[in-house]
């Protein structure tokens, strides 16, 4: 477990190890006495428990059908995933939340609600149909130690948008939406239509715009004027549905390991694709903060939500007329808080949404209400003056803690497409019989000295990166051929690591995966030891 998230072993209660450790205890203190009193999850969210303070951020995907969701997964963790299907039709037709783990497997969603190491309990209340459509898929991959993804169900276009599927998928996304640290949108650059059900779904994270970044996908599919008019109807679409001044941020690429069909944006694409990785890389040393944010919303709101649930209380009669009287209130409910709002100068932005507070008062016996507890209220006062400076206090060192964690686990080889080694030119599997066999040396020596290697015989990576990038396969694909190729981790290529990096770019383009290092037969004739000194 990252050091971070590590408990406490001291016995001062008051002492806080790290910024999660004081969240949690803040809230058991503080918030979640009010919280129980006043009844705030039958009306907002369950009650928070340890999971949800230490589960890991997590990135949600969405998007129609065929936008690439699952492909731009496999493409971060360069790898599949247990139970991972692509192909041109809904295949991914589950919730899959995928995590990191010691052993491959699929945790089915009735087994996975019921484990307290996770924060889903609360999706039992969506019913066993979204259970049997969640799933957990856990992996060993170091993209994954420190974050989580959720693939989501294609949304549906046309006819096959009155398929009823069972759940409340527009309730689903927005729970997850409330929850996530990120929501990454694809679009196809082929299919820039919002069908419906796509409109509903967006319509589930408003809130959470922060969140939201969106992925052009596919791009590589059109010419660079084509690209043009396409970016520029995407925003249109977007400002139709959003209903906002501002949209999110745009990346533009095409997130798959195979070449590009029209490379003439590839410069554009490359750094769209380096900061869309930056933002992913960013999401763990932004997480503590924002739990910390959620739990000052949730705070603010619990203490507005006991003045109104103590209001209603205090106008109920005594004896007779209570159904009358109740109904009276919640007509009357904006005016109600609009009162409450001058007797004790809370803002505004504080209430709750009318119309949705009607609906959730109308399940209610006002008269089992409880009265003002002027004591807890003023205890969170205090908590939200004293403690939560201290917390903010720490997030920048354990932020530093979290990023510094997260980043060597991914600085190493197989740490997917969001791996970063400067050492290569390209930083800004399967058994086959190619791998059992030699590396023909002599059918790249040709090439390799009309490159003009320098007097140690050797080629740099300025006169390899040309060469390599005219396979027009991604600089992130080309990054692992250079890191496998380049044996003696000395930023340049001999004939023989040339030859190596030829081939396995000849394999990639093949259709092939690459391998996780260099088969050993190919490295026979390599002054191996040499190197490694």
């Amino acid at each position: 477990m990252l050091r971070w998230m590590k408990k406490s072993n001291q016995n001062d209660s008051d002492a806080y190890t790290s910024t999660i450790d004081g969240m949690k205890k803040v809230y058991k203190k503080f918030v979640r006495p009010l919280e129980e009193l006043y009844r705030y999850q039958e009306f907002y969210s369950p009650l928070l428990t340890d999971s949800d303070f230490d589960a890991p951020p997590t990135v949600m995907l969405l998007g129609q059908y065929s936008t690439g969701k699952t492909t731009f997964i496999k493409y971060l963790l360069e790898t599949d995933y247990p139970g991972l299907r692509i192909g041109p039709e809904p295949t991914t037709d589950k919730f899959v939340a995928i995590m990191h783990g010691e052993q491959d497997q699929i945790i089915p969603g009735n087994a996975l609600v019921v484990d307290q190491r996770h924060p889903y309990k609360v999706l039992t209340r969506f019913g066993n149909n979204f259970l049997q459509r969640f799933e957990a898929a856990v992996i060993k991959n170091p993209v994954l130690q420190g974050l989580n993804l959720l693939d989501t169900p294609g949304v549906l276009a046309g006819a096959k948008q009155t398929v009823n599927r069972g759940y409340d998928f527009t309730g689903v996304v927005k729970w997850f939406a409330d929850r996530v640290d990120m929501i990454v949108m694809l679009f196809d650059a082929h299919k820039l239509d919002i069908s419906d059900e796509f409109s509903q779904t967006i319509l589930a994270c408003k809130g959470n715009d922060t969140k939201i970044r969106i992925v052009l996908n596919k791009a590589d599919k059109v010419t660079n004027q084509q690209l043009m008019r396409v970016y520029g109807a995407l925003m249109w679409s977007l400002g139709k549905v959003l209903g906002t001044p501002e949209v999110a941020r745009v990346y533009i690429g095409s997130f798959w390991d195979q070449p590009y069909t029209n490379d003439e944006n590839r410069k554009l694409f490359e750094m769209e694709e380096e900061d869309l990785f930056k933002d992913i890389q960013s999401v763990p040393r932004g997480a503590i903060i924002r739990k910390l944010n959620d739990l000052i919303k949730r705070s603010r709101l619990a203490k507005t939500h006991a003045y109104i649930i103590a209001h209603l209380k205090n106008e109920m009669p005594a004896v007779f007329g209570k159904e009358a009287k109740q109904k009276q209130l919640i007509n009357n409910l904006p005016a109600i808080f609009e009162q409450i709002q001058r007797a004790t100068g809370l803002p505004a932005g504080d209430f709750p949404n009318v119309q949705e507070f009607s609906e959730s008062l109308k399940k209610c016996d006002f008269s089992k209400f409880k009265p003002m507890n002027q004591g807890l209220v003023d205890a969170l006062d205090k908590m939200i003056s004293t403690e939560l400076p201290r917390l903010m206090a720490q997030v920048p060192q354990d932020q530093e803690v979290f990023h510094e964690d997260y980043m060597k686990n991914l600085n190493k080889r197989e740490g997917g497409a969001l791996y970063d080694q400067d050492t290569t030119p390209f930083g800004v599997g399967t058994t086959l019989d190619i791998l059992n066999a030699p590396v023909p040396v002599n059918d790249y020596q040709y090439e390799f000295e009309q490159l003009g290697p320098g007097a140690d015989g050797k080629i740099n990576g300025t006169q390899a990166k040309g060469p390599m990038q005219d396979s027009k396969l991604p600089n992130s694909t080309l990054k692992r051929i250079w890191a496998l190729g380049d044996i003696d981790k000395d930023g340049k290529l001999d004939i023989r690591e040339f030859a190596i990096v030829k081939h396995l770019v000849k394999l990639k383009l093949d259709g092939h995966e690459l391998p996780v290092e260099v088969p050993k037969i190919w490295l026979e004739g390599l002054e191996i030891d040499d190197y490694r000194r």
